[in-house]
């Protein structure tokens, strides 16, 4: 005789994809599959772009400031008094926050944006949950030389070298055209300076969208390693969820026997058991005042049909042998049903005959 026995089953590795169960107890942990870069590169494409769409809101605000600076400000007798220091820190904040509230807000919706596309929504206080094995040097130690922390350290190096590339061979070309503004006016020198900056901010956004784009798809490869499950997890994960078999097995077994007991406690209620008349044994109760049709309270096969028939005959149930009737309202009804209308025809003549046998009684 050979038995043959998986050996996996008993394997802690990791080979098998995590199920959705799985899946869903990591998010409410808040482990999500997310990429901090793609949320920065396109927060940066998204603030110079603000930046050259708001540049003469965000301007007009700078020049309000300086006038009042010079304008206002230092042409008040003894600006130096804790008053008036207090009133130019309070305007100055206030025109600073209006020059930098479109970049903000852009910058807050296209996080907003960026997040949810991601991660959607999801609100969990568990990742706020203080974790002392942090406060370990050991452990952090550990982390600082990490597959992790390497990897970031080597994503670092390539943003560096990606970004630094493309900012230096467009500032090569612009040299010429900065150089050109000498000894023009201001307005033309800093227009000149906002367009090289804007143009330096969308190409190195450019370029971080693509490496965003990278690290999301390395991200989501770690993400789904990370959540790999053993078989031996699988099958305890199928235990906690289905239920142990062997005491599912026995709270069906306490189910059968709860319905057995009470559906006996019904028999004695029945006004006929129509028999086979060994094999089945189908009790039939009628109310005309509580149902529209008979109903079967009990019913049983072989031995359960023993058990009807002698509890019936200790309360004085009548015994009806009608072979075809009961194996039909055997397999046809249910305990606790009534009785369908094709039966309605044979059931009656067996309660008239019942009836009549208890009138003359």
């Amino acid at each position: 005789m050979e038995f043959i026995i998986n050996l996996q089953l008993f394997s802690e590795e990791k080979t098998e994809k995590a199920t959705p169960k799985k899946v869903t107890d990591s998010r409410e942990k808040g482990q999500v599959l997310q990429s901090k870069e793609v949320n920065s590169a396109f927060m940066l494409l998204g603030s110079f772009a603000a930046m050259s769409m708001f540049s003469s809101f965000m301007a007009n605000s700078i020049r309000q400031l300086t006038l009042f600076v010079y304008q206002d400000y230092l042409n008040l007798d003894y600006f130096f008094s804790i008053r008036n220091i207090y009133r130019l820190m309070v305007i100055s904040m206030y025109y600073i926050f209006i020059a930098v509230l479109p970049i903000a807000g852009v910058c807050f919706l296209i996080g907003l944006i960026a997040s949810y596309m991601q991660v959607g929504f999801l609100f969990t206080t568990k990742t706020l949950t203080v974790k002392f094995s942090k406060l370990n040097p050991i452990e952090g130690f550990k982390r600082l030389f990490s597959m992790k922390a390497l990897v970031e350290l080597a994503k670092s190096f390539v943003k560096i070298i990606f970004i630094g590339y493309v900012v230096i061979s467009y500032s090569e070309g612009q040299v010429d055209y900065i150089l050109n503004t000498i000894g023009m006016d201001i307005e033309t020198i800093i227009g000149t300076l906002q367009s090289v900056t804007i143009g330096i901010g969308y190409r190195a956004g450019t370029v971080l969208v693509f490496l965003a784009m990278l690290d999301y798809m390395y991200q989501k490869y770690d993400y789904n390693k990370n959540l790999k499950m053993s078989k031996q997890e699988i099958k305890e994960e199928y235990k906690q969820t289905e239920g142990n078999p062997q005491i599912k097995s026995k709270i069906k077994e306490k189910q059968r026997q709860i319905s057995m007991r009470r559906m006996m406690q019904d028999v004695p209620k029945a006004d006929v058991i129509i028999t086979n008349p060994t094999h089945f044994a189908i009790a039939i109760q009628y109310d005309p005042h509580k149902f529209e049709a008979p109903k079967v309270v009990a019913k049983g096969q072989d031995l359960i049909a023993q058990q009807i028939r002698k509890i019936a005959t200790e309360n004085q149930v009548p015994l009806v042998e009608n072979k075809p009737l009961a194996r039909t309202l055997y397999d046809a009804v249910e305990v606790g049903e009534p009785v369908p209308p094709d039966l309605y025809q044979a059931v009656a003549e067996v309660l008239a005959y019942v009836y009549q046998i208890n009138n003359k009684n």
